[in-house]
């Protein structure tokens, strides 16, 4: 794999209000993202990804998800996927998206995550004990993916609207939220349930408690707890989803 940078496009912004356009060459593509940063440098940041659906943008997954606001400490970064079939809408591969499955796309996508990590952790103060990854729809199973194929990356993950069945065979245990629509009209709710019950065999947890509103925590002696945030709607991201997804981040460094 030849990836080749630009460090220039990496200089720290002067507030976390305002994003820092990156790009990145990983095997002759060029590939571009979103950086929010910390406005002081100080003890080593979190670092956060945050993936966009199929047809989305990483300026709208800033807008939707907005972690940046909610985690100024943290380094967030707002991908941007290429043009890719989808699984269940837009089949001949108009719209941005993200890999489905380990091998798919000659793992351009996994490849491209591993080069922004790489950068990130040379050219910034990275708290190694606290890398996380969103996504929602698409970027959800990509980050069901990336836990799969790169698990040991992550401190924990925050799947939304997703499934996780390209990626189960691979996962071993580690801190999950799950967000779900009981009406959600494309990625099934009863499919979504299917992917909570796998994780929580998975995590090895027990009967849950009320963690926030709409959500339940399912506790693991291993430390490796399932939250789940279900909410009365459809497709669409939460607009209650950031705040928990920050938190719940919070509260899960890698141990």
């Amino acid at each position: 794999m030849r990836i080749v940078f630009s460090c220039a496009l990496m200089a720290i912004a002067a507030a976390a209000a305002e994003p820092v356009p990156s790009e990145w060459m990983v095997d002759g593509v060029r590939r571009e993202a979103l950086g929010y940063f910390p406005a002081s440098v100080g003890e080593p940041a979190p670092l956060v990804f945050v993936f966009h659906g199929h047809g989305g943008t990483a300026r709208n997954a800033a807008r939707t998800f907005s972690i940046h606001t909610h985690w100024p400490e943290a380094v967030v970064v707002y991908p941007q996927g290429l043009n890719t079939p989808g699984r269940l809408t837009d089949p001949e591969g108009r719209e941005p998206g993200w890999q489905h499955g380990p091998g798919e796309q000659g793992d351009r996508d996994l490849k491209f995550f591993d080069a922004m990590l790489d950068r990130l952790r040379r050219e910034r103060a990275i708290d190694d004990a606290r890398v996380y990854a969103t996504g929602h729809s698409n970027g959800g199973g990509f980050t069901y993916l990336l836990w799969s194929q790169r698990g040991d990356a992550l401190a924990a993950v925050a799947p939304s609207a997703a499934v996780a069945r390209a990626a189960r065979g691979g996962l071993s245990p580690k801190p999950v939220m799950h967000l779900a629509g009981r009406r959600d009209e494309l990625v099934e709710f009863t499919w979504q349930e299917e992917t909570i019950r796998t994780l929580r065999r998975l995590n090895g947890t027990a009967e849950g408690t009320p963690w926030a509103p709409d959500c339940t925590r399912y506790p693991s002696e291993r430390g490796t707890p399932v939250v789940t945030f279900i909410h009365e709607g459809a497709h669409g991201f939460s607009r209650e989803a950031p705040p928990l997804i920050v938190r719940f981040f919070r509260e899960h460094p890698r141990k």
